[in-house]
Parts: structure tokens; sequence; C-alpha cells
């Protein structure tokens, strides 16, 4: 609507633009006559000076004037342009797009800077590299990012078109950021620069669902939506396959390996959790559960092991011989996606389908406080290293960091 309220301006998923008088309600003119905004105008302003900005879902932004509403400044974005918000006389205004971006652009030059960012598809993991809280990775459908931890600022986007992440990890030495694809590849990326250093290809056949580690960086353990568990022997130059281990029937949802490199243990949806011999390379044992696993924990100690899934339980498992220990009523209503637990062994947090961040006593099997925030199923969940943060991330794109409530 014009500042006097002599006309309103209508945008069309045509492309059109149709400018009408309140007070007649009849169509005063409509444009641009040729080259139409493609996949239809999605937002518009009145500026005070005169003329409109007009925003595209192809995330084009054009200042231009009626009758003819031709491009007289124009500037392309990223992701379809869901609205523009003017600040003062519209000298400075703020412009959102679909993908999650917020850009600042100046009237007088028509140049955008951009001043936030985040993922527009659910997130699907999130990782801290060994030893620093400074900074952690997260990755979604099309890219990995790099956080800044303090500032919340986006240092670094390593963005692969038409696919999804599904699990990231950082080799110990901080040189290389290991990542699962779900089109069977397995990409490793130099983390400051984001450039590919290898690809290892069809490493599963249903997209690789899960990924770890080992301290030495000499191996990378990956899962796969088949089932399976490969072991990888990471070269300088050669990346080779030392054995695939098929017990899992579902895809494999989280990995975790002990400290020593020696075993690790995997969580599958088809209701088993196996501990495997990294040496002989052979299953140690199985964990068998009425439920989807979703996630893993090795307490630091290493003699039990923590599980949960779709049956909102929190069991604790002995490594030894597979027994449970206990059972805990994780929530009240969903699966439980993500777990993590302090390098103490004291607290660990869990978050899932509830949208609700719980922080737990380890022995009591208490819940001491509840993170309220998400909007959306949380998929993952760390604690960084030092115990200064919680940071969680969840379907709906949004990545929270909280607070750790006891003394690190």
């Amino acid at each position: 609507m014009a500042d006097d309220d002599s006309f309103l301006y209508l945008g069309t998923t045509t492309g059109d633009i149709l400018k009408m008088s309140p007070r007649t309600r009849l169509l005063a003119d409509t444009g641009p006559a040729k080259d139409r905004f493609s996949l239809g105008v999605s937002a518009i302003r009145c500026l005070k000076m005169g003329g409109l900005l007009v925003g595209s879902g192809a995330g084009l932004l054009v200042f231009c004037k009626s009758p003819s509403y031709r491009p007289i400044k124009k500037i392309q974005l990223q992701g379809g342009i869901t609205s523009i918000t003017l600040r003062g006389e519209g000298h400075q205004f703020f412009v959102g797009t679909k993908e999650s971006h917020i850009y600042r652009v100046n009237f007088t030059d028509f140049k955008e800077t951009l001043i936030t960012t985040c993922h527009f598809e659910a997130v699907e993991d999130i990782v801290f590299p060994f030893g620093t809280a400074e900074l952690f990775a997260t990755c979604a459908k099309k890219d990995i990012r790099v956080w800044h931890t303090l500032s919340n600022r986006e240092l670094l986007r390593i963005t692969v078109p038409n696919m999804t992440c599904r699990g990231i990890d950082f080799m110990r030495d901080g040189k290389c950021i290991i990542s699962a694809w779900d089109d069977g590849k397995i990409r490793a990326f130099a983390p400051e620069t984001g450039r590919l250093m290898y690809v290892i290809n069809n490493a599963h056949r249903i997209g690789v669902t899960a990924i770890a580690t080992t301290s030495d960086c000499k191996r990378v353990i990956s899962g796969g939506g088949e089932g399976e568990v490969r072991v990888w022997q990471i070269g300088p130059q050669t990346q080779k396959l030392e054995e695939a281990l098929k017990e899992h029937k579902s895809s494999v949802s989280c990995i975790r390996v002990r400290k020593s490199n020696e075993e690790c243990v995997t969580a599958s949806t088809d209701g088993t959790c196996i501990t495997w011999d990294l040496v002989h390379l052979r299953r140690n044992q199985m964990i068998l559960a009425n439920t989807l696993f979703q996630c893993v924990c090795y307490h630091p100690e290493e003699f039990q092991i923590i599980t949960s899934g779709t049956d909102r339980k929190i069991a604790y498992w002995e490594v030894f011989d597979g027994s449970v220990i206990r059972e805990l009523d994780g929530s009240l209503s969903g699966a439980i996606n993500g777990m993590d637990i302090t390098v103490e062994g004291v607290h660990f947090v869990t978050g899932g389908n509830d949208h609700l961040v719980k922080v737990w006593d380890y022995n009591e099997g208490e819940v001491t406080h509840v993170g309220v925030g998400h909007s959306g199923n949380i998929t993952r969940i760390r604690i960084s290293p030092g115990n200064q943060y919680i940071v969680s991330v969840s379907a709906d794109g949004a990545i929270l960091r909280w607070k750790y409530p006891f003394p690190s």
C-alpha cells in the first residue's frame, strides 16, 4: 500500500504486479509487459521517495516504478525472497530469503551484505573439533557449515549441490572434516578452505548414514542405509577398505569409537547395538531391544554404554556381556534422537521429538535441567569440550547454543 493510501500493489504467482485503487476498486495498471518475475512476485515494498522494491521467488531483488515496472536497479540473492523491511525512509533495507539468509542493502549503491544465515533444511549432525569449543560444524541438505561458537558467525560453507550430508566428524589432528553423504560417498574436506581432499566412491549402496574416526587419524568407520559397517584405512594418498561388517539388517544411525581405537559401538534402526573388535574386525557383543536405536554413547570409563531411540527409553548396558543395567523414561512424547555425555561421565544430555533439551545425572538417573526453545524435532546434540556449552540442532534448521548448567 502506498503511504497516502491512494494505491495498493499486488504481486502474483505468474510474475505480474497489479496496481489498484482502493477507492474506485479498479485496476490502474499492470506490468511488466515483458520479462515477468520468475517464480512469481513474493514480496513488495513501497518507498516514500516513489517506486517499488520487488522480490521474486527466484531471488531477484528489483527497484522499479509504475507503469512500466522495468528494473532500474537489481541484484540476485540466494534463495527466493520472502520479506523486505525498510529502515527509516528506505535508504537502507533488509531482505529475507527462503534459504535462511538475511541481507542488508544500501539503496544508493544497491549492494547486498549478508548479515546472518542458517540452514534452511533439517540439520543432520553437529560436531566439535577435539579439545576446542571455539568452533563447531553442522551439516544438512546441500552443505556443511563451520561456525564460530561465541559470535554464532558462519566461518566456512562447503556446498555439494542436490545431496544431503548425513553425518560429519573432525579428524583428531584437525586437518580434515570427514562427511557422510546420501549418494553413497564419503567426502573429506580441508576445514580452513573447504577444499575437497578426497572422495571414497560407492562407500555404501543405500547412502552413508553415520561416520566416525579413530584418534590416530588412520581409520574411518562408516555405516550405511543397508546396514553394513565398513572400516576404511586412510593413508596419505590412498583410502582402502579393510573390512565390511554385515550384522545389522537396517540403517546404521550412530557410531562411537573407544579411546584405545580397538573397539567401536554402532546403533541401528533394526533394534540392535553391536560392539565391534577393530583389531580382529569381528563382532564382540550384540544388544537387542524393541526399539529403533537412534543414538549411543560410551561412558568415559568405557565399561558401560547408554542408548536411546524410538521407545523413549534411556538404557544403560554392560559392555562386557551386553546385559541391561537400568532403564529410564527419557521422554513422555517422542523418540530420543541425540545424546552426549561429559568427559567426566557425571552428566549426559538428550534431545528428541519432544523438542526439549534435558540434562541428566548419570548415577542418579534423574533430570537436573530442561531447556525449552526448539520448535522442531531435535536431531542431534553435543556438549562442547570443556563443558561450556550444549549445542542442539533440529529438523526445522535451527542451531541452539545453551550455557552448560554446571561449573565447567
